[in-house]
């Protein structure tokens, strides 16, 4: 595997196709197969794109690649700053013995990072992926931009309401 910018080596990535995760359900499969002309498929690739100008790129790529009806389907998180106390910049999200993960925001720009230090066999591993966050209504803007309507949004692949205290979403824009 190609890991030009180094941000997903190998085992990294092995870990993005756990077929137990449910991400795949046979009702969301179904439904895809049933109704949806289906073109591009994205897992937190619109995050992963640290400018605003990649992520409409992005959208208007994957339009260029669709018929009319056709879709684009993205499952992205919802940036978590209600999380953070006043005043701060870093949420942590997973703290062990072994593993400390945490996330640095900066809310002028709509970057952030995520970070990982991990202690095996008394050596330190420090890891920092950066992101550009963005809000589902954001995106919205973006498909528009490219010629596609918002058709549906879910919290999760087994289609249960996005709402207000969602902490991901998986959208589905269709080509006009």
């Amino acid at each position: 595997m190609d890991d030009a910018d180094g941000y997903f080596p190998e085992r990294v990535a092995a870990t993005y196709d756990d077929p137990s995760d449910g991400m795949f359900d046979s009702a969301f499969t179904t439904r895809v197969d049933g109704t949806f002309s289906l073109a591009y498929l994205v897992f937190n690739t619109i995050n992963n794109l640290t400018t605003q100008e990649a992520q409409v790129a992005c959208f208007r790529n994957a339009a260029g690649h669709l018929e009319p009806g056709g879709c684009f389907v993205v499952e992205v998180g919802v940036p978590e700053l209600r999380r953070l106390p006043p005043g701060q910049n870093v949420l942590p999200w997973q703290v062990t013995p072994t593993r400390w993960a945490f996330d640095i925001y900066d809310m002028a720009t709509q970057a952030m990072s995520s970070n990982y230090l991990t202690v095996e066999g008394g050596r330190g591993e420090y890891r920092s992926i950066p992101f550009r966050y963005v809000w589902p209504s954001e995106l919205d803007l973006m498909a528009q931009i490219a010629g596609m309507r918002l058709r549906d949004r879910w919290e999760d692949w087994n289609q249960h309401p996005f709402t207000g205290d969602s902490r991901q979403h998986v959208s589905v824009w269709e080509k006009v």
